[in-house]
């Protein structure tokens, strides 16, 4: 199986996932009210994740980078995340929790490599 974005209908609009390779759910979008919404989003993930540089907000004095970008930070659970934004500073992909800043790592680079070349169902 090869890595690929899966739109889905939920109670309020649709949204996406993006799947790698082994099937992981690796980022997630926001629900948009259109199909036509949800495929701009797509585009804007395969475009700006190759690109994103990581600003990591959960050092001290982290530094501020451009977008678009991943930005790692620490949940209230104490959970790591991410979220890309795209170049006008709008999320448009979210990942899971993680319990280790390094599998939060992985994850981002899951979704640099995967996101240019996934297909979409």
């Amino acid at each position: 199986m090869s890595s690929k974005f899966i739109v889905k209908e939920t109670k309020t609009g649709m949204k996406f996932d993006l799947l790698a390779a082994n099937g992981q759910v690796i980022a997630t979008s926001e629900v948009y009210a259109s199909r036509k919404s949800v495929k701009n989003g797509i585009a804007s993930v395969k475009t700006n994740a190759p690109i994103a540089e990581v600003e990591d907000q959960t050092i001290e004095s982290f530094i501020t980078v451009k977008n678009p970008k991943f930005e790692v930070y620490a949940d209230k659970a104490g959970e790591f995340r991410f979220r890309l934004k795209a170049k006008n500073g709008q999320i448009i992909a979210t990942g899971e929790g993680y319990k280790k800043k390094a599998s939060c790592m992985n994850g981002i680079e899951s979704v640099k490599k995967n996101a240019p070349e996934a297909a979409v169902e």
